[in-house]
């Protein structure tokens, strides 16, 4: 689902608190449903009504594609979202040791050659799940980063017809690049430490390789498959970086950001 734009935010080890607290469970597979599969899932909203904190757990409210608003803790949630996406599902804010989420093979990479992103799969051999981070529904790294000047390179580099925005890749921390930064930002943090604000530190950044969630229809920004393509083409399908928090603190929107070797 959509999520929402923070002020502030606490990150830990485990990444923002109240991240990913809940998920949809496909019942027929038993795994964890997302628009890689149900695009209609970026039709609804989630946010917190009731703010999180380490010891608790806050309340959400999620707004439907037709507006009415519904809590996870109630009973008739699922039904209702079942109802809408036309498939069984569940809400649960309890992961499991091992989660997958549904994927399908033709559809996963837009309509770029799996092996573009993945060498060592084809679409006849590759499985049809990503596996979760071990106990939780994130997707590898609990702390995703991206930069203006990456988003404003692969504009570049698609020839700036499409609308290519920060929102299509949903990152936990927005950076703002420097005037005459160039190229994809991230690069240049692969074995370095980044500091937001006061006592946040980050490192151990790993490239991130994007999917068709990111060509995908969203409030106003059309399905557009050429996002993958142009990535494919110009940087192994990866845009961003997944971080380790390496130091635990609260940040916010306009805190200074240093990057150190």
């Amino acid at each position: 689902m959509l999520g929402e734009r923070r002020e502030e935010m606490y990150l830990t080890t485990n990444g923002s608190v109240g991240d990913r607290a809940w998920a949809l469970r496909d019942i027929a597979s038993g795994r964890i449903a997302s628009a890689k599969k149900y695009p209609a899932l970026l039709e609804f909203r989630a946010k917190y009504v009731v703010e999180p904190t380490a010891g608790a757990p806050g309340r959400v409210v999620i707004e439907a594609p037709d507006g009415r608003t519904m809590s996870p803790d109630a009973p008739e949630t699922s039904n209702q979202i079942s109802d809408i996406l036309g498939v069984q599902v569940r809400l649960e804010n309890r992961a499991q040791p091992l989660e997958r989420t549904s994927i399908v093979r033709e559809t996963v990479f837009g309509d770029v050659p799996v092996e573009k992103f993945k060498p060592d799969w084809t679409r006849e051999t590759m499985p049809d799940y990503f596996e979760l981070k071990s106990g939780s529904f994130f997707e590898i790294g609990s702390v995703y980063l991206l930069s203006s000047g990456s988003v404003e390179h692969l504009r570049a580099c698609q020839g700036g017809t499409a609308m290519i925005d920060q929102r299509r890749f949903r990152p936990n921390i927005y950076i703002e690049s420097e005037i005459g930064t160039e190229g994809f930002v991230e690069d240049s943090w692969i074995g370095g430490t980044l500091r937001v604000g006061d006592s946040l530190v980050m490192d151990e950044f790993a490239e991130t390789i994007w999917c068709v969630t990111s060509t995908l229809a969203q409030e106003d920004l059309p399905r557009d498959l050429s996002v993958l393509r142009t990535l494919a083409q110009n940087h192994k399908g990866c845009l961003g970086v997944y971080a380790t928090v390496r130091s635990e603190g609260r940040v916010r929107v306009g805190d200074p950001v240093v990057l150190s070797s």
